[in-house]
């Protein structure tokens, strides 16, 4: 590799390979034992400590992507960001976090800390005067989701890591929807970098996985933590990941694209109540959007309007799955009433502004003509049905 950094593809498809050197053959090979030498190795190795060929060489990949020094991968997003959080807090210590986040990190905080004596204050507005107000004189973290899931609210990042750099407090974000392809925290002051590898790292709904990166100093801290905590990756997932991560850039790119246009096709149409979308004009955080992200990224969000079941719409739907998780290169849709947000009460889900007719829409690589027929075609059934009743 020459002394020019290299470009996005070409750090998905080359960084952190592991050569084969027996066979020469074009990809990583796999490294499947969980037991390796002690005596007079440079590195005791061993799956729970994150050190393995694969694993070590991933990370590297990974840290490259989001242009930060060190990573880490685990079993989960939610080990990732579970890990973490323990990692920086501790009893007595308070972390202050935005009101819209996907709802398994908001069930960690709400069902796990007060157990652990950790205190935290949630951000209603978005604004940096929103979060300078709930801090505390022992608060340790600021935690952000942006774009958010599901509503896909955005988070000034820059405002953020100023303000917490300003008062000696760790900053992180999960960059699960955005995706090192549409946003790098990191190079507007982020500390710690969080993602479900699940998504859009992983791209084809076969693998769970989680991601952290930061710098040395604080990805050993965490490391010091999460090999008590064993949320470490198997080899085979690892390897899978790596070679999903070399199609990332080509793969969001579409999934940019596509999300545009069928946003800007979905506002249009009488029978949509509300679209959130970030590349929209009409979302009322276009223009932060514009200034921290590289596209918009894959993930909308839409209401029908009042009389068109939303649950009916779904099974009407040829094409697009219904299905619970989101980023695969197919297109797929939920209710996260029932799915990504089951797990908060209602009034919870109320202080979020999600309702119970809410869709959240993860869009694929298709050609998006399939898409919006496959829209028009479901919901025209569901008017029909009701129709007749």
């Amino acid at each position: 590799m020459n002394s020019k950094k290299p470009g996005f593809n070409t750090v998905c498809t080359h960084i952190g390979e592991i050569e084969d050197k027996q066979f020469k053959g074009a990809i990583s090979p796999i490294y499947l034992s969980t037991s390796y030498a002690f005596e007079e190795v440079d590195t005791k190795r061993y799956p729970r400590y994150f050190n393995t060929p694969n694993q070590e060489a991933l990370c590297k990949k990974i840290a490259a992507l989001e242009k930060g020094e060190s990573s880490l991968i685990f079993g989960s997003g939610m080990a990732a960001i579970s890990t973490t959080l323990f990692a920086f807090l501790q009893k007595g210590d308070h972390i202050v976090l935005q009101r819209t986040l996907y709802g398994g990190t908001a069930n960690l905080i709400n069902e796990e800390f007060e157990k652990y004596g950790i205190e935290f204050s949630y951000v209603d507005s978005q604004t940096i005067e929103g979060f300078e107000e709930k801090l505390q004189p022992n608060t340790k973290v600021i935690y952000i989701e942006t774009p958010s899931n599901p509503l896909l609210t955005i988070t000034d990042i820059k405002a953020i890591s100023g303000l917490a750099k300003k008062n000696g407090i760790v900053s992180m974000i999960d960059n699960t929807f955005a995706s090192p392809v549409n946003q790098n925290p990191i190079d507007l002051g982020i500390d710690i970098v969080l993602h479900s590898a699940t998504k859009y790292l992983g791209g084809h709904s076969d693998i769970l996985a989680g991601a952290v990166v930061s710098t040395h100093e604080k990805i050993d801290q965490i490391f010091q933590v999460a090999k008590n905590f064993g949320g470490s990756l198997s080899d085979f997932t690892v390897w899978m990941l790596e070679r999903s991560i070399k199609t990332l850039g080509l793969r969001v790119k579409r999934q940019n694209k596509n999300a545009l246009k069928l946003a800007k096709w979905l506002a249009k149409q009488d029978d949509v109540a509300a679209v959130y979308y970030p590349g929209l004009k009409s979302h009322p955080d276009h223009e932060i959007a514009k200034k921290q992200m590289n596209g918009f990224g894959g993930m909308l969000s839409f209401e029908l309007q009042e009389g068109i079941d939303a649950s009916k719409f779904q099974k009407e739907l040829k094409l697009i799955k219904s299905s619970m998780s989101l980023a695969g290169v197919e297109s797929t849709i939920l209710s996260p009433t029932l799915t990504s947000h089951a797990l908060l009460t209602e009034q919870e889900r109320k202080n979020q502004g999600i309702n119970d007719g809410l869709l959240r829409f993860s869009v694929g690589i298709e050609e998006k003509e399939d898409l919006i027929e496959d829209i028009s075609q479901a919901i025209q059934k569901v008017k029909t049905l009701a129709l007749q009743y």
